[in-house]
């Protein structure tokens, strides 16, 4: 498929944050761009305003003649009337991951996979890539603070993607240089079991990079990839890549690198969490190969603004926050839990867990009561659906008889707020992937309404 001859896209699931991220990198290109989405979000709003068209009703009149694409989200059913209406029309349809292939193989690619972090990690390392002079491409899985976008439109021949596992979505690359940060199990509804996700995902992935390419894999999860030639490791203290004496410094997380040709003492990140400094250590490893300067490393960290719904500080002031995460799994609840913990220890910490998926809530029950069960409060919400039908005997109530905490209760969404009100949290996190950041601006309202002087936070 010759990109230059597409003028016409239609995407079919287009407020989802990877299909966006696509249909920028259309609009960019002069394409017209036109889709379909369930509901009006925040983010469709922007694409409109960016020139799009988008509509909201499952309904073949409105797909427009004279398409030269179609990109599909596997979130979308197969049996989506617009769907099938276009593959019966002989129009190129194509899901979004192997179309990001395409991209992709036409430029130098730097791929980052993994369960968890691969959106702050593509993040960080898109900025320091900026700030050290390679003006990439990237195509991000969240909106990123210092680009105010999910795609970053660059001019040089390296692009940044994330590679998804979900629905085996990253084989469609071939990497000039992997990451792999993780590899928990989780997308069991596709999988199986771990041992498939690890043999059919995440080591077929790792069979991608390009003859020549490199290799950078968590050091605490290299043993479960296997036998690889050439693989380099990172980590917090750990890998040949790794960072150290990890501390918080005057409200920012402060850490020193150590690699085969670099030591880089006294970094700070903006970002809380031994996992975020993880994250920057994965980043900053693939920079320095770049031929990136320790300087803009240094300075790229320290300025880099975050993601939304990663860890992000909606409120703080006078000892009381307010944060919202899209943590889905026990090991990103640990990680949200941890980090503030240790940037506001001492104090009550409440949570709001909205689970997502049946299927993620059944399979990893226990896990996700063990997490809840280390915050001092839990409001717990019913399960977002998104894609899933109901399956027999999964609710919140399920995870609710598995969890120790005496301060737990369920919270439905009509009365979340009075939940809230009723608690005068200290400092509140909201968790989850569905539609829980619906409440962002409410709960941040409530919290400026009870509070006392905003301030921004130091971190």
């Amino acid at each position: 498929m010759n990109l230059t001859d597409i003028k016409t896209v239609y995407f079919i699931g287009i407020g989802g944050i990877g299909m966006s991220a696509l249909a920028r990198y259309f609009n960019g290109r002069g394409a017209e761009v036109l889709g379909y989405d369930k509901t009006e979000t925040l983010l469709t709003k922007k694409l409109v305003e960016e020139g799009m068209k988008i509509h909201y009703t499952e309904d073949i009149s409105q797909v427009p003649k004279g398409v030269d694409l179609v990109v599909y989200t596997p979130a979308v059913p197969a049996s989506h009337r617009e769907l099938l209406f276009l593959r019966e029309q002989g129009v190129p349809v194509k899901k979004r991951a192997e179309v990001l292939g395409i991209i992709s193989r036409g430029m130098k690619t730097v791929a980052v996979a993994g369960t968890h972090g691969k959106t702050t990690t593509s993040s960080i390392l898109t900025y320091l890539l900026r700030c050290g002079g390679i003006d990439c491409t990237a195509f991000l899985g969240g909106i990123a603070g210092n680009f105010g976008s999910n795609f970053v439109e660059g001019h040089s021949d390296w692009v940044v993607v994330e590679a998804d596992e979900f629905d085996r979505s990253f084989l469609h690359l071939s990497p000039n240089i992997a990451v792999i940060l993780s590899m928990d199990a989780d997308h069991l509804d596709i999988y199986g079991d771990r041992e498939t996700l690890l043999e059919t995902g995440f080591r077929a992935f790792a069979a991608r990079v390009e003859k020549g390419g490199l290799l950078f894999v968590n050091y605490r999860w290299k043993e479960l990839l296997g036998d690889w030639p050439a693989v380099e490791t990172f980590g917090v203290d750990g890998g040949s890549y790794h960072s150290e004496n990890v501390r918080v410094e005057h409200g920012w997380f402060t850490f020193d690198y150590r690699s085969p040709a670099h030591y880089i003492h006294g970094l700070q990140l903006a970002l809380p969490g031994r996992h975020n400094v993880e994250n920057a250590t994965a980043a900053m490893t693939v920079a320095l190969q770049l031929g990136i300067s320790e300087e803009a490393i240094r300075e790229g960290l320290r300025s880099f603004r975050g993601i939304r719904r990663r860890f992000e500080i909606l409120y703080h002031s006078e000892g009381r926050a307010y944060i919202d995460d899209y943590a889905h799994h026990p090991s990103e609840l640990e990680a949200a839990i941890g980090a503030a913990r240790e940037l506001f220890p001492g104090k009550k910490i409440t949570g709001i867990f909205q689970p997502h998926l049946y299927s993620r809530t059944r399979d990893f029950a226990d896990g996700f009561a063990a997490a809840l069960d280390e915050l001092d409060e839990i409001l717990l919400m019913e399960v977002y659906p998104a894609r899933e039908l109901p399956i027999e005997g999964v609710d919140s109530r399920l995870l609710l008889g598995k969890m120790k905490n005496p301060n737990r209760r369920l919270a439905g969404k009509a009365a979340l707020l009075a939940e809230i009100e009723r608690s005068r949290p200290e400092v509140l996190l909201t968790l989850g992937a569905g539609d829980i950041d619906t409440f962002r601006e409410p709960i941040k309202a409530y919290f400026e309404k009870s509070g006392t002087h905003d301030q921004e936070p130091t971190y």
